[in-house]
């Protein structure tokens, strides 16, 4: 367990995993910062090197082929991962960023033998502080081309040269060891915060937005939300129906208020159903429903329910989808319950209706017309008659 929470900066895999998504976005903000950096650098040497200024290598394939292609290398990676959101492709890009870098200030070492080198001791600490992997993970990665580093300085150099090099990488291989442990398990805590505090918001949204009962919108939620979509110009078809559930006051009477709550969230999860309403994730579910222009229900109170219908073609296929929820709603049985019957009222919404309110005058005009013919049925307001 202990190892575990090292590997994690202190916490578990689980609590890791809940806070991928800060950590990969903070890794796609770090790598392209570093990556303009990296640019910058290489295009700073290319002018050092014209220049004749600070050593840097003069010979003319060390600064079109290696300064210049990492400089194009930097440049064109940066826009990949600008426009690049599959999290697979961002990891092994990171990998593979980091590799460049470190192979580049290995042959920056290489290619001043007889200067200690200091590129690769900077990108150590750099990488270290900038990137949350895991901590075996980080060791792993820095140890190989520390070894890499280390073998190539003792290759190429005199040897006092290379023995001040494996001085220098041991202190600098432990800050970046110990900086990146307090780093990141700092950021750990903080990403850790920042998610339980969007899942209390979350968890506000729902329980203000939703009826608990049927997980339908509640009804001041629901109307704003319509209002929301009728007080914008609209010129797509979009029907309101308001239904009401049949001697609701019998099924309390005679099988209790227990069942009658019963029928309540079963007319809830059939309208649901029927519409085929994605419930998942409810916390962005108003967003979700006015970028897909979907369908929405809700609860007004009592065994009163309300739909705002999208997406269908005309007052046919509504009439369609409306009769395979009353006929679902009559199939159900349980208990002592053989069915439940429903009235519905129905208008479409039309250019002219700014308001909500007046659509929904209409439609509970039509809901007892469906009371008065005999219950259990749907009946249709123009809102063309209703005008005239």
């Amino acid at each position: 367990m202990v190892a575990q929470s090292l590997n994690y900066y202190g916490y578990d895999k689980v609590t890791y995993d809940e806070c991928r998504d800060f950590i990969d976005d903070n890794n796609k903000r770090h790598i392209f910062i570093l990556n303009i950096w990296f640019l910058v650098v290489n295009l700073s040497c290319i002018i050092f090197s014209f220049l004749g200024l600070f050593s840097v290598n003069q010979s003319p394939v060390q600064v079109y082929f290696f300064y210049a292609v990492l400089a194009a290398f930097s440049f064109v990676f940066s826009k990949v991962l600008e426009h690049n959101s599959n999290l697979i492709l961002l990891r092994l890009y990171i990998i593979w960023n980091v590799l460049v870098w470190m192979s580049y200030c290995t042959k920056v070492s290489v290619d001043q033998p007889y200067m200690a080198a200091t590129a690769f001791l900077v990108m150590i600490v750099v990488v270290s502080f900038s990137l949350i992997t895991t901590m075996m993970y980080m060791m792993v990665m820095i140890t190989t081309c520390v070894a890499v580093f280390i073998l190539s300085s003792y290759t190429v150099k005199p040897l006092n040269i290379a023995v001040q090099d494996l001085y220098n990488v041991i202190i600098f291989f432990s800050l970046a060891i110990i900086l990146h442990f307090a780093m990141q398990r700092n950021r750990m805590q903080q990403f850790v915060t920042f998610q339980k505090n969007i899942q209390i918001q979350r968890e506000l949204e729902i329980k203000s937005s939703f009826d608990a009962l049927t997980s339908l919108l509640n009804r001041g939620r629901f109307f704003s939300l319509a209002g929301n979509i009728v007080d914008k110009p609209h010129d797509e078809y979009m029907a309101i129906c308001l239904l009401d559930l049949d001697e609701f006051k019998q099924i309390n009477d005679k099988l209790g208020h227990q069942m009658g709550d019963k029928a309540i969230q079963t007319a809830g999860l059939t309208i649901i159903d029927t519409l085929n309403i994605d419930m998942t994730e409810k916390w962005a579910f108003q967003e979700r429903v006015l970028s897909e222009k979907g369908s929405f229900p809700g609860r007004l109170g009592g065994d009163e329910f309300i739909v705002f219908l999208r997406g269908k073609s005309g007052r046919d296929e509504v009439i369609e989808v409306l009769q395979k929820m009353l006929d679902a709603l009559n199939n159900v049985k349980m208990g002592g319950l053989n069915g439940i019957h429903a009235s519905f009222g129905v208008t479409e919404i039309t250019a002219d209706d700014k308001d909500i309110d007046v659509a929904y005058k209409r439609a509970d005009e039509a809901l007892y017309e469906a009371k008065r013919a005999g219950k259990n049925q749907i009946r249709f307001k123009d809102a063309r008659e209703a005008n005239s």
